[in-house]
């Protein structure tokens, strides 16, 4: 019997099995931002443990409040802050050099196909777009990757999502992972790795695999996967050069992580998306999915584009072509955050950053703060907001918000009339 690719990553990293189907893994990665991370530094503190298992594998950001936003977002920076200098960690991203963790730590070319990787944060499956098992943790189990670097796991059974057709012009990567959300439900992937195949899948570019895989977890699922191909070595080619004589030897040698033919899945699901519509949501689930043309003309207070899930220069790059020569409507506010310096630098660059301005938006740093209702966007109660980030939570905003999730083209639409609108009709 063949392989999953998560079996395969599980299987080259196992370091011990205490219990039957308990898995400890090494880990290549392990990720850190100054909301989480904090508490387990003072329980490591606390413990008379203060150590790293190896400063070249831990990566460390401040993004969720940046800059911070009061005394107790500041305390929480400088906890890491302090601890990264202590431990002489190389890569640690402070105020100025930051960005969204999903978005820096790829673009750095951290992630790389059968890596393992944790952090505590849920939306760590990312990176999974790359060909590596990476799970959002607890706070315990971070703090055990930090002093230890392994973790244990549960193997997680995988469902195979094939992905096949044609997508139609104005539709996007979001709005394929709203709709396969919208099948799955969010609990229909739990404790359960959802891998992506398909050609719609082998068409798309890393930062719309990245989107796919972002949202894994609202469906439950413990990691998003694609398989790594030509489209992964092209974007880690200047990371990986030297380790390959060309990008063909690289593709070859990254066929080790793909799953194999006779690979048993608990669940294989295959959806044409050819006549597939732009999606979003309604309610308080993320799998409360409907068409936009069926919530044409939802009146909204915001609009927010940017976070792990569509803050990159593809997506902004689709909003600015919608937006170029348009005012947003007086009744809305619009706010972008470019999820890297690097995209902010190239979005400037291509004259994305001019557009956004002189359509009506505010443009901030990077930062998380609008998605968790933290800082840089936060709504009031009653205010609906249209985002392109990934989790639509009562209040997830501010308290008594409304979030729609849906793709930069459609929240650049919506941002012109001031309801909800179908960026094809413009």
């Amino acid at each position: 019997m063949g392989k999953t690719i998560a079996e395969k990553i599980f299987e080259s990293h196992l370091r011990d099995e205490p219990f039957e189907g308990t898995k400890v893994l090494d880990l290549d990665r392990v990720l850190c931002h100054e909301i989480t991370t904090p508490v387990a530094i003072a329980d490591l503190e606390w413990r008379g443990k203060d150590r790293v298992f190896d400063a070249t594998k831990i990566k460390a950001v401040i993004d969720h409040v940046t800059p911070s936003k009061d005394t107790k977002t500041a305390t929480q920076a400088k906890m890491l802050r302090d601890w990264a200098r202590r431990h002489d960690l190389k890569d640690f991203f402070d105020v100025g050099h930051n960005g969204v963790c999903h978005a820096l730590f790829p673009e750095k070319g951290y992630i790389r196909p059968g890596f393992t990787v944790i952090m505590g944060d849920s939306h760590t499956c990312t990176h999974g777009a790359f060909g590596a098992f990476a799970a959002g943790v607890g706070t315990t189990d971070l703090e055990v990757g930090i002093l230890k670097g392994i973790c244990a796991f549960r193997e997680p059974a995988t469902i195979r999502v094939n992905l096949s057709g044609t997508l139609q012009p104005g539709v996007y990567a979001k709005d394929v992972i709203l709709y396969v959300i919208g099948q799955l439900g969010v609990n229909g992937a739990t404790d359960r790795v959802i891998e992506f195949g398909g050609s719609v899948v082998g068409e798309m570019s890393m930062e719309a695999r990245m989107t796919l895989c972002n949202m894994a977890i609202e469906a439950g699922g413990t990691s998003g996967l694609c398989m790594p191909d030509q489209v992964t070595v092209d974007y880690l080619w200047e990371f990986i050069q030297d380790d390959y004589a060309s990008k063909e030897a690289a593709v070859e040698d990254y066929k080790k992580w793909h799953s194999d033919a006779d690979a048993s899945y608990d669940q294989v699901l295959d959806f044409d998306i050819t006549s597939l519509e732009p999606q979003m949501t309604y309610g308080y689930k993320p799998d409360c999915v409907k068409s936009v043309g069926e919530m044409a003309g939802t009146a909204v207070d915001q609009i927010y584009i940017g976070t792990c899930t569509n803050g990159r220069i593809e997506d902004l790059r689709v909003a600015a072509q919608i937006l170029k020569g348009r005012r947003i409507a007086n009744t809305v506010r619009g706010i972008v955050s470019p999820a890297t310096p690097k995209i902010y630098s190239d979005a400037m660059k291509e004259g994305i950053i001019q557009i956004f301005m002189e359509s009506g938006f505010c443009v901030t740093n990077p930062t998380c703060g609008a998605c968790l209702g933290m800082s840089n966007g936060v709504l009031a109660e009653g205010e609906v907001c249209a985002s392109t980030s990934n989790r639509n939570f009562n209040g997830r905003m501010g308290k008594g918000g409304m979030v729609h999730l849906l793709s930069p083209a459609t929240a650049a639409a919506t941002a012109v009339t001031g309801v909800i609108t179908d960026a094809r009709t413009l």
